[in-house]
């Protein structure tokens, strides 16, 4: 049988598509981009027989429910078990929300809730999702708004102050359950959430409690104010002043947080900032279309969100050893590593293979749900980086069979090098 051509991992680096929203003094504020690499292409054919002999007495019986993918360095296709098989994802979703993220805003991106004065005098918060937004910041914008009018002995009365929000048909994407929406993991996604719209279990309905904490704020401080909502989509006004500006972590943090904590929140936001827009629907398009760009293999993907919650996500192993080995060619290949968890070290893996061979050598990223257990990452080896994707939906004991596959893959004596 014929082999289909090889795929190729990136267009040339010095190609650079401007996200929506961002200008081109955004643009020309981030680092200037290396020359061009030729990169390496994922072959088709497998090239490591008996690690895909290991791979294959490790999944055993429970082999249809696996998926295995492993590349070297060079883009060789070192193993492939169901490499091709379309399956839920879990939270391994974060690594295409924050590789885009990454690549569409640069690592010195930061989310922002900023005060403004309207030509009419009133105020307007505006907010893009700062999962670390919290009372203390809140605390700064109550002070300051009242030192716009309305404060104790202010002669002009309450100030009116409007708080731009999604509609609540946005707050959720559609492949959420009831019951996931109801915990911390599945608060609803708003511009404007205190505390990632989470106490313990998620907040219902955001902007009721941040007018409730607002208010009680500006009273604790004296003053009165007319709190309203407004849409995002509101034609914004020309004449406004920006008053005070709260910035988030940077990029490097944001996507950390979305990788090593596995925070749906943050992951989220991400996707909808590097996309330029809050309608999912148009997030999910600018996020898929930038994987094809990357020349990644798309059979059977698709992106539902950010996170990896809806259960209309569906990505292949194939996909995720092809995104970590192109992002590994990347300007900012540092930092989308960095953002990783490492096994028996930190984040989501801290607790996994802690005092074996592999501690301290995988970064990579985890992914549960229901029936589903994923990790796709980068192992360090005597002959260099791997970039290993594992999906299992439906297998029994999936944390010992990954620990088995990962040390088959470190044992670099099955797959000589290449000529």
């Amino acid at each position: 049988m014929a082999l289909a051509p090889p795929i190729v991992l990136a267009l040339p680096l010095g190609v650079v598509l401007a996200p929506a929203g961002v200008g081109a003094q955004n643009l020309a504020s981030l680092p200037p981009l290396p020359a061009a690499v030729g990169l390496p292409q994922l072959q088709e054919q497998v090239s490591c027989p008996a690690l895909q002999q290991r791979i294959a007495a490790a999944v055993g019986s429970e082999a249809p429910v696996w998926s295995v993918s492993v590349a070297d360095a060079g883009g060789r296709l070192l193993a492939d078990l169901n490499g091709r098989q379309p399956r839920l994802p879990a939270s391994n979703q974060k690594l295409v929300s924050t590789a885009f993220a990454l690549d569409r805003l640069g690592p010195d991106y930061r989310l922002s809730t900023k005060l403004w004065r309207l030509s009419d005098g009133s105020l307007r918060l505006t907010g893009e999702g700062d999962p670390d937004f919290g009372l203390e910041q809140l605390r700064r914008f109550a002070k300051l708004a009242l030192g716009s009018g309305g404060g104790p002995g202010s002669p002009t009365g309450p100030i009116r102050l409007q708080l731009v929000e999604e509609p609540p048909q946005r707050w959720w994407p559609a492949g959420w359950s009831p019951a996931d929406r109801a915990e911390e993991y599945g608060a609803p996604i708003t511009r404007l959430a205190v505390t990632s719209n989470a106490v313990e279990m998620a907040v219902a309905n955001p902007p009721n409690r941040l007018k409730l904490l607002l208010g009680r704020e500006l009273s604790a401080q004296g003053g009165q104010a007319q709190i309203s909502l407004i849409s995002a989509q509101a034609s914004p006004d020309p004449g406004a002043v920006l008053l005070h500006e709260e910035p988030s972590l940077s990029m490097l943090g944001l996507i950390s947080v979305a990788n090593i904590h596995s925070h749906n929140f943050t992951a989220e936001v991400l996707l909808r900032q590097a996309s330029g827009s809050w309608d999912l629907a148009t997030a999910r398009a600018a996020a898929t279309q930038w994987l094809q760009a990357q020349g990644l293999p798309m059979a059977g993907v698709n992106v539902a969100d950010g996170s990896g919650l809806d259960r209309a996500n569906r990505l292949t192993s194939r996909l995720l050893a092809a995104l970590l080995l192109r992002m590994a060619y990347h300007p900012y290949a540092r930092d989308y590593q960095a953002s990783m968890a490492i096994t028996g070290q930190r984040g989501t893996l801290r607790k996994l293979y802690k005092g074996t061979e592999l501690e301290g050598r995988f970064h990579g990223k985890t992914g549960t749900i229901s029936g589903v257990r994923s990790i796709s990452g980068i192992l360090a080896s005597s002959a260099g980086p791997r970039y290993v994707s594992m999906i299992s939906n439906g297998a029994s004991d999936p944390n010992q069979t990954i620990g088995r596959i990962l040390r088959q893959v470190q044992n670099t004596s099955l797959c000589p090098p290449a000529p």
